[in-house]
């Protein structure tokens, strides 16, 4: 479960970006590059922001 909400997330933020690239300011765009830097690392230390704020929140695996 929890790695559903924190794929979702991800996807929403990238598009959102996007949409906020294209029609408010191209700067957002380092939003998005933000987001990907993020994925990348959890790859490789297998930890990740978003899952402890789940965690906190009490949604488990």
């Amino acid at each position: 479960m929890k790695n559903r909400i924190v794929r979702a997330v991800a996807g929403i933020f990238i598009l959102v970006s996007l949409v906020l690239a294209i029609y408010v300011n191209i700067n957002w765009l380092w939003f998005t590059a933000f987001v990907g830097i993020n994925l990348l690392q959890s790859s490789f230390t297998k930890w990740c922001l978003m899952e402890d704020i789940l965690t906190k929140f009490g949604i488990k695996d």
